[in-house]
């Protein structure tokens, strides 16, 4: 549901072109979110930011553990995550939410020269 909400909003803000990048980085910081704070309370939330030529993911769960970008060993499933993020987007980072918890964000922009976007924001 996640990603086809944030397909909608990129078609809606003339920037599809971001949308293969912009699903990867949302799958792994909600499946970092399911699997490290899930069991905390409170859920996992999405929000999509428009930013002058690009968007902001942010992913907020109920956990104040930070991520933690790891270098798993050869044969590991799991591990490359953040990596993954910090290679696709311009950059990222968390917060810790007022009350509890925090969200994990990743800024990605449009390709330089490219017209898509233009009249956004």
């Amino acid at each position: 549901m996640a990603r086809e909400e944030l397909r909608k909003t990129l078609a809606g803000w003339g920037l599809s072109e971001l949308e293969e990048h912009a699903e990867l980085v949302l799958s792994e910081l909600l499946t970092n979110a399911v699997e490290h704070a899930c069991g905390e309370g409170a859920g996992v939330e999405t929000r999509y930011v428009s930013r002058p030529y690009g968007l902001r993911v942010e992913v907020r769960d109920a956990s104040a553990k930070w991520p933690e970008q790891r270098k798993p060993e050869p044969g590991e499933v799991s591990g490359r995550g953040l990596g993954i993020v910090e290679a696709l987007s311009d950059q990222w980072g968390w917060w810790h939410r007022r009350g509890h918890g925090k969200t994990v964000w990743a800024e990605l922009s449009l390709r330089p020269g490219s017209e898509a976007g233009l009249l956004h924001g």
